[in-house]
C-alpha cells in the first residue's frame, strides 16, 4: 500500500471515529447526563428554563446599588447617641477582640471609640434615623426598609465583594445576575438581560472592580452581565465601522454564523453557541442602544430631580437615570458599582462626599420609579460589602477620625415590591460592633431577592465539576420579617 492510500485510510478512520463520538456517543452522554444537569432542561422562548419562576414574583427586575469600599453603618443608618459619652475610650477587648482586627490597625497601641462627628434625625412617618448627609433619601425614608443587622465572614474588599456579587469569596462562580439571567432569561430580545455599570466617588477611584463581579462563572458565557463604559461608546465595536452599512454587517454576521454552526455541530462546544449568541445581541443592540443612552430625552424636571451630574456619562446619577430607562425596556438585573466608600481616614468628610454624589439619584430613583408605577414590580438593593469599625483608625480628634473594615455588624437597605417599607430590621449592640437582634446574612439577602423574583434559592442550581453549586452555596434563608 502506498502512502496516500495509507494516509486516505487513516483519514477515514478518524471521521469515523469523531462522528461516533460526537454523534451516537454524545446523544447517549447527553442522555445519561440530562437528568443531572440544569443546563440540558428546556428552555422558554425567551432563554429562561422551563419551571421557572417557581413561585408567583412579587417584583420583574432589580436593581442592585452596590457601595463598593464599605460604608460605615454608624455614620449613616445605625444610630449611637450614647457613645458620645465615651469619646476616646478603648473599646473594651469583649467587644471587640484582637482577631478580628485587619493587619491595617492590629498593630495599633490604642483603639479608642470615635462616635459619629455626623448629626441624625428622625425622618417621616416612621421615625428612621438618618444622618445628615442623606436629606433627599429621608424625603423617601418611608419606602425603604433599613435592615442594621447584616453580617459577613470577608474582612477584605476583594472576598468580600466577591461573596455578595457571586455567593462564594472564591472567584470563578456565577454572579447574582448571571444567575437570574440563566434561570428566568431575558424580557427584551434587543438588550441584555444583566447590565454593569461603575461609576465613582468625586476625587477617588476607590477598590479594584473586577469583571467577574458580574461574569458567569461555570454557566454559560451568554449569562454574564453586559459592562456599559463609563466614558466613549457605551460597549465597544457596538457601532459599524466607517463605510459599512448595516446590510453589509447582517450578512457578514450570516456568513459568520454558519462557520460558527458548522463548528458548533463539530466539537459541541458551549462556548460556540454562546459567541453566536452575543454577535446577534450585538446586532440587534445597535439599534436598541442609541435610542437607551439618549437622556438628554429625558423631560428637564426629570433631569432636574437626579441632579447636576444626570447627563455626565459614568456619573453615578447618570447611572440611576440610565437603570431607571434600563428597567423600563425589560432588562432584569441591573447593577450599579459605586466606589469610594473606603474610609481608613477623615470618614467624617468622606461620608459627606459620597452622600453628595449618591443622595440626590438614590432618592430620585426611588422617586422615579414610584411615580411611574414601576416600583412595586421593581427591587432596589442598597449596601456594600462591610461596614466599618467604631475604633478610630489613625489619630482621633472630634471631627476627624478614620474606620477600619468591619463584617460583624452593617447596613442595607431594600425597597420596592414586596418590601415592608418604613421599618427598621434589626439591630446591633451599643458600639455598633456585633448582631444582637435578627441577624441577616449575606446568603439570607440573596435568598430574599430571588425569592421576590419566583425564585426558590435552592432549587436553582447548576451541575458542575460533580456537584450542584447554588448562588447561597449550603444556606441561606429568605427573611420574611421584612416583605409584605
Amino acid at each position: 500500500m502506498n502512502s496516500i492510500d495509507q494516509l486516505r485510510q487513516q483519514q477515514t478512520r478518524r471521521a469515523v471515529l469523531e462522528g461516533s463520538t460526537l454523534g451516537l456517543g454524545a446523544m447517549a452522554l447527553s442522555q445519561l447526563s440530562a437528568p443531572a444537569s440544569a443546563a440540558e432542561k428546556p428552555r422558554h422562548p425567551n432563554g429562561g428554563l422551563q419551571g421557572l419562576p417557581h413561585s408567583p414574583p412579587r417584583v420583574r427586575r432589580v436593581i442592585y446599588l452596590f457601595q463598593s469600599g464599605g460604608p460605615a453603618q454608624m455614620d449613616l443608618f445605625d444610630y449611637k447617641p450614647g457613645l458620645h459619652r465615651r469619646f476616646g475610650e478603648e473599646v473594651p477587648t469583649s467587644i471587640y477582640p484582637d482577631e478580628r482586627k485587619t493587619t491595617m490597625t492590629s498593630g495599633q497601641s490604642s483603639f479608642p471609640v470615635a462616635p459619629s462627628a455626623l448629626r441624625f434625625r428622625q425622618y417621616g412617618d416612621s421615625g428612621t434615623w438618618l444622618s445628615e448627609p442623606q436629606k433627599h433619601l429621608s424625603e423617601v425614608v418611608d419606602d425603604i426598609c433599613v435592615i442594621r443587622s447584616m453580617y459577613t465572614e470577608a474582612i477584605n474588599h476583594d472576598p468580600a465583594a466577591t461573596l455578595f456579587q457571586t455567593g462564594s469569596v472564591i472567584a470563578g462562580r456565577p454572579s447574582m445576575g448571571a444567575w437570574v439571567s440563566y434561570g428566568l432569561g431575558s424580557e427584551n430580545a434587543n438588550l441584555p438581560a444583566f447590565v454593569a455599570l461603575t461609576s465613582n466617588g468625586t476625587g477617588k477611584q476607590g477598590q479594584p472592580l473586577y469583571d467577574r463581579l458580574w461574569g458567569a462563572g461555570f454557566l454559560p458565557g451568554r449569562f454574564q452581565g453586559v459592562k456599559f463604559r463609563g466614558q466613549g461608546d457605551p460597549i465597544l465595536d457596538l457601532y459599524n465601522p466607517q463605510g459599512m452599512t448595516r446590510e453589509q454587517r447582517r450578512r457578514t454576521l450570516n456568513s459568520l454564523q454558519k462557520l460558527n454552526a458548522q463548528q458548533a455541530g463539530r466539537f459541541n462546544d458551549p462556548a460556540i453557541a454562546t459567541r453566536i449568541a452575543q454577535y446577534e445581541l450585538a446586532f440587534r443592540m445597535q439599534m436598541s442602544v442609541p435610542e437607551l443612552i439618549d437622556v438628554q430625552s429625558e423631560p428637564k424636571n426629570v433631569l432636574d430631580m437626579y441632579g447636576p451630574e444626570a447627563t455626565q456619562v459614568g456619573k453615578y446619577a447618570y447611572n440611576c437615570l440610565l437603570a431607571r430607562r434600563l428597567a423600563e425596556r425589560g432588562v432584569r438585573f441591573i447593577q450599579l458599582y459605586h466606589r469610594g466608600w473606603d474610609a481608613h481616614g477623615n470618614a467624617p468628610r468622606g461620608v459627606a462626599s459620597q452622600c453628595r454624589d449618591t443622595d440626590q439619584p438614590t432618592a430620585a430613583l426611588l422617586k422615579d420609579l414610584k411615580q411611574r408605577g414601576m416600583l412595586e414590580d421593581t427591587l432596589v438593593v442598597w449596601g456594600g460589602e462591610f461596614g466599618r469599625t467604631i475604633y478610630c483608625q489613625g489619630k482621633l480628634t472630634r471631627t476627624n477620625y478614620g474606620r477600619d473594615h468591619h463584617p460583624n455588624c452593617f447596613t442595607y437597605w431594600m425597597a420596592g415590591g414586596g418590601v415592608r417599607g418604613g421599618m427598621t430590621y434589626g439591630a446591633t449592640d451599643e458600639y455598633s460592633v456585633n448582631v444582637v437582634e435578627n441577624p441577616v446574612h449575606v446568603h439570607d439577602l440573596q435568598a430574599t431577592i430571588l425569592h421576590q423574583l419566583g425564585i426558590n434559592h435552592e432549587r436553582l442550581t447548576y451541575r458542575f465539576q460533580g456537584r450542584h453549586y447554588r448562588l447561597t452555596d449550603v444556606h441561606g434563608n429568605v427573611v420574611n420579617d421584612v416583605l409584605s
